[in-house]
């Protein structure tokens, strides 16, 4: 496919309802960018691995219910969106990725459980969303990605907020909502740099008092959940300019 000069390692074949890519797709090796958004494939084919300098790849809106195992060849790629796909299990050479820096989306899958080490060597990535998939629990390798700044898991099941999530230390933005939480660990208060917290939907009694030491929070939302008692520091909260919506 002929490209204008200004978009030299681009390829944007978005909104094509392609059911195969084409062929002479591969042959660009000096593709820094694949958009594939908005398609109709099923099937993410092994030639991806010819693609060594991919930086983007976006797969969002198709049918994959797989990755190849291909995928890992992929060693400078920054962002992965594969999100609203029916993707049931990431291949064993996702752990290669580890150059992922900016976004990783794989929200709105069918992902009933990720390997406990997936994540453990992701040390640069920023922003994670894992929202939407029957996971039910997180693996222990999501503590690795120690500047992860947005983490989004929205409606995956969860009951139990694992303590190693106040490993994050860089988050800025956490997203819980529509899950089934019922508390959250003492370990928490570690998360010093959280702005926003959403915990809409849970299944929370009372508000958690490891809240009260986040010292930078500016938004805290709690709807949608049956509270049944206010506490008097949620006034310090609101004093120090956080916005609590209950």
């Amino acid at each position: 496919m002929p490209m204008q000069p200004s978009e030299r390692g681009k390829l944007d074949l978005s909104g094509r309802q392609l059911t195969v890519v084409p062929p002479n797709a591969w042959r660009n090796r000096s593709l820094r960018l694949l958009n594939l958004y908005r398609n109709k494939l099923k099937i993410l084919p092994r030639e991806i691995a010819y693609l060594t300098g991919l930086q983007v790849l976006i797969l969002a809106n198709n049918q994959l219910r797989t990755l190849p195992e291909e995928l890992g060849a992929l060693r400078h790629l920054r962002m992965l969106d594969a999100g609203h796909n029916l993707i049931g299990n990431l291949p064993r050479s996702f752990a290669k990725l580890t150059m992922l820096t900016d976004y990783l989306y794989l929200h709105d899958n069918r992902l009933q459980a990720l390997s406990d080490s997936v994540f453990e060597n992701f040390v640069h990535l920023r922003y994670l969303n894992l929202s939407q998939n029957p996971l039910r629990r997180l693996p222990t390798s999501l503590s690795a990605p120690v500047k992860l700044e947005e983490l989004r898991l929205e409606d995956i099941g969860l009951e139990i907020l694992p303590a190693f999530i106040a490993d994050l230390t860089a988050l800025d933005e956490l997203t819980l909502r529509n899950n089934r939480l019922t508390s959250l660990p003492d370990s928490f208060e570690k998360l010093r740099n959280l702005r926003h917290l959403d915990l809409r939907g849970n299944r929370f009694t009372r508000v958690p008092d490891v809240l009260r030491n986040l010292r930078k929070l500016q938004k805290l939302d709690l709807r949608w959940n049956d509270l049944r008692a206010r506490p008097a520091w949620l006034k310090e909260l609101n004093a120090r300019g956080c916005r609590v919506l209950l």
